[in-house]
């Protein structure tokens, strides 16, 4: 895995502490009950808990709405692309905007192997004819080694994305990762982050506006009509719908 710019942090906790941190969390901030918290509040008890050093965003640069919500409270964090080899050039050009207009730190995230190489090793297309290993060499293994970095990080997950996203909390322990996991925007709808990216002139992928709400890698997205799932457009035609980052 290549990593362009290194986590500038080891994590100084146990992870007894962070997971205990989580629980912590969720109390605090009212998650799934009728006082949860805003957003906005969610980033702000990451920045009293770890600060910008110990913090990552996730980020698929289908938009920078996220980006911008942390970077208001924690200037200069780490914002982690997963740069899969895959992705449509208006991803790449949504990447560079975001480097460019947000106080952020982009982290270019690749796999140990280049399309070239999997395709040599695998045959070629191995994301149609096994998709979870695809994402698993592309995606899941890259994150997790760049993970170990930090003690938090930051998804944009939403509830109303999938019905295997619905009981989505706003802070958890991510036992796989070793880090606390935040959702700050969970109860967010698509328009709700569409909204906020406007408010904010934050970068959107303009894709978004050609009917993908959800963008990956570019074999496997495809545009959603109206009205359907938001992750629709994800493997579509496959029982997949997960990339496994987040199961």
């Amino acid at each position: 895995m290549t990593v362009s710019l290194a986590p500038r942090v080891a994590v100084k906790r146990t992870r007894e502490e962070l997971k205990a941190l989580a629980e912590q969390g969720n109390l605090e901030l009212g998650s799934l009950t009728d006082h949860e918290a805003s957003a906005a509040e969610v980033v702000a008890w990451v920045a009293r808990n770890f600060g910008t050093d110990a913090a990552a965003v996730a980020c698929s640069m289908a938009d920078a709405a996220l980006p911008h919500l942390v970077a208001e409270q924690l200037p200069g964090v780490d914002v982690l692309f997963l740069d899969t080899g895959y992705h449509f050039t208006e991803t790449y050009a949504t990447r560079d905007e975001v480097q460019r207009a947000l106080d952020v730190r982009i982290v270019d995230i690749t796999p140990d192997q280049t399309v070239a190489e999997q395709d040599a090793e695998f045959g070629a297309q191995l994301f149609a004819r096994d998709p979870g290993l695809c994402c698993a060499r592309r995606k899941v293994a890259p994150l997790q080694d760049a993970l170990g970095g930090y003690e938090v990080w930051f998804t944009g997950v939403r509830r109303d994305e999938a019905p295997t996203r619905t009981n989505t909390p706003l802070v958890t322990w991510d036992e796989r990762n070793g880090l606390v996991k935040v959702n700050p925007v969970a109860a967010w709808s698509f328009d709700d982050v569409l909204a906020y990216a406007a408010a904010h002139k934050a970068p959107v992928n303009l894709l978004v506006g050609f009917g993908y709400p959800s963008i990956g890698c570019e074999p496997c997205t495809k545009p959603v009509a109206a009205g359907e799932d938001p992750r629709s457009g994800r493997w579509a035609g496959l029982s997949k719908t997960e990339c496994g980052l987040h199961e």
